[in-house]
């Protein structure tokens, strides 16, 4: 374990270290997610818990807890990790991190880089500090990932700090920016804040679903509406929302694959039986959650076929972010897509959510649900002034 004290002239003075995943206490980390204003479902403790029990072998982990000096309480947990950015399975097995933009700068696949924790699956990340604190979360990060010895396997020094998935609403993208910017130009490093990806987002205006129905383009609003009536006319429409248990996963799982076979989550090699095993993780944690966690499972059927299952976290309040969906491609005549989405966005409009997060992506399917285009950003740090480079 690697200790760095970071001193603060004009702040004071804070303690980095790093600390394994599995040796930061529980308690600290739901203190820190419920301080977090910008945490999502992709900082709890479940999702990075079964991303590292899933796809341990592809990363290693290098979270940094940070605190005063003297003072036992932990103030911020900034989860990171360390590894090539391309390593020689990552194809064979469907794990390679989703490809950037072309706005995004490349980066050589064998260059050394820190990326946050789990940050293949996680569609957001950020450091876990309440405001006050995360000014200073920061600059201890920065400070830390300065000292050469202190990076990735042994003396190897990292080439790049590659953190993806920070959104423009979120402090951590400007305090990060600031620390590395304030810490590098000591240091021969240059920062780059780049446009990484959107996440389209419905924001629901009215309180029932015929209200929300007619915000849309009317060409949209026309063809759900006839869509689900002829769904409607070849059986019972129904929506089940599930708690993640083993059946409503395994269901979700056969559902994906029927829609989108090797080019899905669960392709026949290593990759796939990593997400199955992540996704079933994920599952088994969130159930055991107070309160049966924030995952569930959105089952649709047309009489009784099971013809749509999304898995879609829900923060009990206002949002609900949709992960992933499979649905029956037999099933055309109800026009599962369409009908599970109209379905499930009513009920949930029902149980008072006004924000549907689509999640990563530009797929068209979105807009016409009325999404609008929040971006996510992308911060990269080089040494030497280039990917691969050294001071």
């Amino acid at each position: 374990m690697h200790t760095s004290v970071v001193t603060l002239p004009s702040i004071g003075s804070l303690v980095a270290r790093h600390v394994a995943f599995d040796a930061i206490p529980r308690q600290a980390w739901d203190r820190l997610l419920a301080a977090t204003a910008a945490a999502t479902p992709f900082s709890r403790w479940t999702f990075h818990r079964a991303w590292w029990d899933a796809y341990g072998s592809t990363a290693h982990d290098q979270y940094l807890v940070v605190a005063a000096p003297e003072d036992a309480e932990i103030r911020a947990i900034v989860p990171l990790m360390h590894r090539h950015e391309v390593e020689p399975d990552d194809m064979p097995t469907a794990t390679v991190v989703r490809e950037h933009s072309p706005i995004c700068q490349p980066v050589p696949g064998e260059a050394s880089a820190v990326m946050f924790g789990a940050s293949y699956h996680a569609d957001y990340s950020t450091i876990l500090a309440s405001e006050q604190d995360l000014g200073l979360a920061a600059v201890a990060t920065a400070g830390t990932l300065a000292d050469a010895h202190a990076q990735n396997d042994g003396d190897q020094p990292w080439d790049v700090v590659d953190l993806r998935r920070l959104r423009a609403v979120d402090p951590a993208l400007a305090a990060l920016e600031a620390a590395f910017a304030a810490t590098g130009s000591g240091e021969g490093w240059s920062v780059a804040r780049e446009q990484e990806d959107v996440c389209p987002v419905v924001t629901v205006r009215g309180d029932t679903w015929d209200e929300y129905l007619a915000t849309l383009d009317k060409k949209a609003r026309h063809e759900i509406r006839r869509k689900l009536r002829r769904a409607a006319a070849v059986g019972e429409l129904s929506i089940e929302i599930s708690p993640p248990t083993v059946e409503a996963t395994d269901e979700f799982i056969r559902l994906h694959e029927m829609r989108f076979g090797e080019r899905g989550l669960f392709p026949a090699n290593e990759g796939g039986a990593r997400s199955r095993l992540f996704v079933h993780r994920l599952a088994e944690l969130e159930r055991a959650e107070a309160g049966g966690g924030v995952l569930h499972v959105a089952l649709v059927r047309c009489g009784q076929r099971l013809v749509f299952a999304a898995l879609a976290f829900d923060d009990g309040r206002t949002t609900s972010y949709l992960y992933n969906a499979g649905m029956d491609p037999s099933a055309s005549e109800a026009s599962p897509g369409v009908t599970g989405a109209a379905l499930y966005f009513q009920n949930r409009i029902e149980a008072g959510r006004r924000r549907f997060d689509f999640l990563r992506g530009n797929e068209p399917y979105k807009y016409e649900w009325g999404a609008v285009d929040e971006p996510i950003f992308r911060l990269l740090v080089q040494r030497g002034g280039q990917a691969g480079g050294q001071p």
